[in-house]
């Protein structure tokens, strides 16, 4: 067991990090329920907790695999947690998503199911400058005791990657994410410190990586597999996300360096420092993951929006 410096203001956050091969459903419940275990995670019975995996689209790669999902279901609901899985997916809707990726059929033997959208509140985010954004948050996320971000490591055309902390922006319901793409797209940074604030505003935020097969060279959803062969989880989402980064030798995302402004502006637990229980960053180290060169940011054209807009809708119908 391997820890990295300790903090002299704050403990350090337990960040567990295991290899898995396969998805085998009985190598996966094994591995999940090791690094949940070893996460330092701590649900109360009755606690509501929504698990929150990444259902992008009706594409196995590009979503958190549907195993994965039903053992960190299966090892809450053991505590005693009331569990509430839901997304919304960039297209479709997220019963539609979850049918087409085999997610339903593992949650069934569960007694859960993917919940449908739910309303969304106006939440104001606070940004490291002082300034605030308005975003509409799902009252559902905002409601939990416990979120549990489930995320796919990917490669991102525009974050470089998208680990648990980027996973919280599907909170944002349904066409709310094609407005905040075209409006916050364009400042990558200020893009970049909106989800971040996005994540602060959340109620707790614990986080399972999904990194049995990643997607690399680009994403989230046209990339290519890569076989990492790893799951990981954390109280912290951010101390995840750094392990994650390290290990895969990829430079420091967008995302990573907004969360660094929220510590330098106070908030601490957005650079926490970590400690291995099981495995470290660099005993997982891998070569080869290969992250977006050029970050295709989204710029503001009316025509865009409409388009991205009408797509979606489309896809919503046709679910």
């Amino acid at each position: 067991m391997q820890s990295a410096p300790v903090s002299t203001s704050a403990p350090a956050v337990p960040v567990a990090l295991l290899r898995c091969a396969s998805y085998e459903p009985p190598v996966v419940r094994d591995a999940v329920f090791r690094v949940l275990d070893a996460s330092g995670l701590a649900v109360s019975p009755g606690a509501r907790v929504l698990v929150k995996p990444n259902l992008l689209m009706a594409k196995p790669l590009a979503c958190t695999h549907p195993q994965v999902v039903a053992a960190a279901c299966e090892w809450l609901l053991g505590r005693g947690a009331r569990v509430a899985v839901a997304d919304s997916p960039g297209f479709g809707r997220a019963s539609a998503v979850a049918e087409a990726i085999g997610l339903t059929a593992a949650l069934r033997p569960l007694g859960l199911a993917v919940a449908p959208r739910d309303r969304a509140a106006c939440v104001e985010l606070r940004l490291p400058d002082g300034g605030r954004l308005p975003f509409r948050v799902s009252r559902r996320a905002l409601e939990a005791d416990l979120v549990l971000s489930a995320a796919k490591v990917k490669a991102h055309s525009q974050m470089e990657l998208t680990l648990a902390v980027k996973n919280c922006f599907g909170c944002v319901p349904g066409l709310g994410k094609a407005l905040v793409h075209a409006r916050e797209g364009q400042e990558p940074e200020l893009f970049a410190d909106a989800i971040a604030a996005l994540w602060a505003a959340l109620t707790p935020v614990a986080a399972l990586a999904d990194g049995v097969t990643a997607m690399h060279v680009t994403g989230p959803s046209r990339g290519e597999p890569f076989a990492l062969g790893l799951v990981g989880a954390s109280v912290s989402a951010p101390a995840l996300d750094t392990a994650l980064r390290e290990l895969l030798g990829a430079p420091v995302p967008p995302l990573e360096r907004a969360l660094g402004r929220r510590a330098a502006a106070g908030d601490a637990a957005a650079r926490p420092e970590a400690a291995y229980p099981l495995l470290s960053p660099g005993e997982c180290r891998v070569q080869g993951f290969i992250v977006p060169a050029v970050l295709k940011h989204t710029s503001f054209s009316p025509g865009r929006l409409v388009k991205s807009l009408c797509r979606r809708a489309w896809a919503a119908v046709r679910g």
